[in-house]
């Protein structure tokens, strides 16, 4: 822009008749006040408690029995601990808040890294997960990383034709609510939770393909299916490169039908892992009712157990096992994990544990099994 001699310009005339505040640049132009060091920000996990006001940090020690306290989950990159918590039963809207984050803190500072889920969890259903992503939020979110969170859909969740079963609207619609209620952005693992008769076998197999192409879960796997199923599946996710990492079934001292019926051995074969889930028979292969039904146990608050389940010729059993383990220096829940643990193929046993005593004592067994 051209000025005669004497004239001011358009900009000297702003600048001469409006004021501005100074600029931090001008008040201190020291290039570090700018560029702040790396360590300004360090994203460990103590650094993310201050930051975000945490008051649990986990144990140093928490890997202490690794790597001998975890196994390979078949022939996948995949370690999981022997004993995982699973959240079934104990960490519904039953119980308070801060015993449930109380036993998650004691099971993860003592090496479990796998905690097992579903969307009806409770309860009520939900309620296990969405309790879950708050300890996700107020103390887990900076160990993420050390986590392999799974969850599962198959049982009724909601109402209506789409809230069970198997059908991909289902499975895609379960997980995304669990993600939310979770506080995730994927899971490790999701499980089909149970085989569905009535929907093709592919449409269910293609869901689990397209959720980990999606993101939604890195890993999946299936639970409760009948071999000739089981086989179909392993098949059709080998052949889409989605193999699947795990098979869920009940393997207990009272319960082998995955043995009978050659599940377990089919499981070996794909070189799929295998977590067994009520090893210890929701608490029969205890101490708890060999001397009767105690009035707060599951037996007596839960319909899941029936008292007609304990019949004389059970106990008589339950007295049998009881004194193998007093043999063998152990108790008998601990006797009964181990049982499952040395089944060839099983990688994980899920364990319930109420309080962090029962959990104590379930952790000896990663010890007395290779």
């Amino acid at each position: 822009m051209n000025t005669q001699k004497g004239e001011s310009s358009p900009m000297v005339f702003l600048l001469s008749h409006f004021s501005f505040p100074p600029s931090p640049l001008t008040v201190n132009p020291s290039p570090l006040t700018f560029h702040p060091s790396p360590l300004t920000f360090n994203p460990s996990p103590l650094t993310f408690h201050r930051f975000l006001n945490m008051s649990y940090t986990a144990s140093p020690n928490r890997y202490d029995g690794f790597p001998a306290h975890f196994r390979r989950c078949g022939k996948s990159g995949i370690l999981l601990p022997k004993v995982s918590l699973g959240l079934w039963k104990n960490f519904g809207e039953r119980r308070p808040l801060d015993e449930a984050k109380e036993l998650l803190h004691h099971a993860f500072d003592n090496g479990i890294t796998h905690f097992d889920l579903a969307n009806n969890y409770g309860p009520p259903y939900g309620s296990a997960e969405t309790n879950f992503g708050r300890v996700m939020h107020d103390s887990f979110r900076p160990y993420r990383d050390e986590l392999f969170i799974a969850t599962k859909a198959g049982y009724d969740m909601w109402e209506g034709p789409y809230g069970n079963w198997g059908s991909r609207k289902y499975l895609f619609s379960s997980l995304d609510q669990s993600l939310k209620r979770m506080q995730l952005d994927y899971v490790d693992l999701f499980y089909s939770h149970r085989y569905d008769p009535v929907t093709p076998l592919e449409e269910t197999l293609q869901a689990l393909v397209d959720i980990v192409r999606s993101g939604r879960a890195l890993y999946v796997g299936i639970s409760r299916w009948p071999l000739k199923a089981t086989r179909f599946g392993f098949e059709y996710l080998r052949q889409r490169d989605v193999p699947c990492l795990c098979y869920q079934g009940r393997l207990n001292l009272l319960d082998r039908a995955v043995v009978d019926e050659e599940i377990l051995e089919a499981v070996r074969q794909e070189g799929c892992g295998f977590v067994s889930f009520s090893p210890l028979a929701q608490g029969l292969l205890t101490d708890r009712y060999l001397n009767g039904i105690p009035a707060d146990s599951r037996m007596r608050t839960d319909i899941t157990l029936k008292e007609e389940v304990l019949t004389p010729e059970l106990l008589q059993r339950l007295q049998e096992f009881r004194k193998q383990a007093a043999e063998c220096g152990e108790s008998l829940a601990n006797f009964a994990l181990r049982s499952v643990l040395q089944e060839e193929g099983v990688t994980s046993v899920i364990i319930g544990a109420s309080n962090k005593a029962q959990l104590d004592e379930n952790l000896k067994v990663m010890s007395s099994v290779n």
